[in-house]
């Protein structure tokens, strides 16, 4: 009952001074909220970023013809190389920090046809090893096998686009076993993929793929010199963290085999997916710093209010603590009235600002997301160390000067002016 009586006590005392209260609880919802939601924004930026590295696949490189100066530093001395097969059989073979490489073949003049409408996306010729490089789930039938390499068979796996394009109206499995022509020629189809990424940003949805070997067959690529001539080579490092020792054997094969120096930057032309998400994780702390500094500021604004509204609280109301005292009360329950009077409006005023954070970022989550960005995301436990500091904030002000009251005699507290 003395628990009870002191809580509505505490709540009489809030209501007697209700804009006070009133000012206090708006300072510390806004700072809680503000801090949740700079958060929340931060890792959506994060996680964006991510699935968009994803929806290539994890930890892939690629390697791309160049030109490789004859002399360190001068471009005008360079002389063009094409990426062969020579290099991909290489790479696979000596290359120990390399855990998959594949060598593409990719035409963009070549007329895809069926029955129900035509297209002019990528055709791309690849090895049944590329699927364990980059991400291509199937939406229906199956992937290009070994048996499809090893035999130069006319099969084909089509992008989800690709298919809309050829089958407008059709679910991908009933587009699995038609037939389609390119440039004439006629193969089977024996999957479809799933879309991948959002909106028309991933070309990867709008390829047919077709066996390595049946590609150099029948679209070989145009005005190259070098007969096994290759588009690019596509790879993964062993582990993450071997992507720089992977990426300098690749560099050294082709160097050797197109005779130039391999310490020469300037000659190669690559793509690291591993550094670059890398980077952007670095871009993204910075930003997670900046935009959490920004919150904490605003969160102490919020405690600076909460340290002054409990000094003023318990100033006023030192005649107060004289006359319970008088009456018999003891200082641990005038501690535990200001204990609570802090705890309340600190957990009360948190738990509203995180809920109109979470309110707000749930309704961007329904708003068409731009391109690299997640919808925000509520961060528990930014929100815990938020309402714990604020509450640590408000305890510590109520009860600092609480007890320095609560010690005086009853006599010199109803003095007090």
């Amino acid at each position: 009952m003395v628990f009870f009586d002191i809580l509505r006590q505490m709540l009489r005392a809030l209501w007697a001074n209700k804009l006070r209260s009133f000012l206090t609880m708006f300072g510390i919802a806004w700072g809680v909220g503000s801090l949740l939601l700079l958060v929340g924004l931060g890792e959506g930026f994060r996680s964006g970023n991510r699935r968009e590295l994803n929806s290539i696949g994890e930890d892939i490189m690629f390697t791309f013809p160049g030109r490789a100066p004859a002399v360190a530093g001068n471009m005008s001395s360079s002389h063009e190389y094409r990426i062969t097969y020579r290099d991909y059989l290489d790479v696979k073979n000596d290359a120990p920090h390399v855990r998959a490489v594949a060598p593409v073949l990719m035409r963009q003049d070549i007329r895809e046809v069926s029955e129900f409408g035509n297209s002019n996306g990528q055709v791309v010729g690849v090895p049944p090893i590329f699927n364990q490089i980059r991400y291509l789930p199937l939406a229906a039938g199956r992937w290009l096998n070994d048996a499809d390499e090893a035999q130069k068979r006319n099969v084909a796996v089509i992008g989800d686009e690709m298919l809309k394009n050829l089958f407008p109206g059709q679910v991908p499995v009933l587009a699995v076993s038609h037939t389609i022509l390119l440039n004439g020629v006629r193969f089977e189809i024996v999957g479809v993929t799933e879309r991948i990424g959002h909106g028309d940003n991933n070309s990867t949805n709008n390829r047919v793929f077709m066996p390595y070997s049946t590609m150099h067959q029948y679209f070989p690529l145009k005005g190259e010199e070098e007969d096994n001539a290759i588009s690019f080579l596509n790879y993964r490092p062993r582990v993450r963290q071997e992507h720089l020792l992977a990426r300098d054997e690749v560099r050294r094969i082709i160097a050797r085999n197109h005779g130039f120096d391999p310490n020469n930057k300037d000659a190669f032309e690559d793509w690291d997916t591993v550094k670059n998400a890398e980077t952007v994780g670095v871009i993204f702390d910075v930003m997670d710093i900046f935009l959490g500094s920004v919150g904490l500021v605003t969160l102490g604004l919020g405690a600076i209010g909460i340290i002054n509204i409990m000094l003023v609280s318990v100033s006023e109301r030192t005649k107060e603590i004289g006359l319970r005292k008088a009456l018999g009360a003891t200082n641990r329950s005038i501690l535990l009235q200001f204990f609570l009077e802090g705890a309340f409006l600190t957990l009360l005023s948190g738990g509203i600002g995180m809920a109109l954070a979470a309110g707000f970022m749930q309704a961007l989550s329904g708003l068409p997301a731009p391109e690299g960005f997640d919808p925000p995301k509520l961060s528990l436990l930014s929100a815990v160390v938020a309402i714990g500091t604020l509450s640590l904030a408000g305890v510590v002000a109520g009860l600092y000067p609480a007890r320095k009251a609560a010690m005086l005699e009853p006599v010199e507290a109803l003095r007090a002016e």
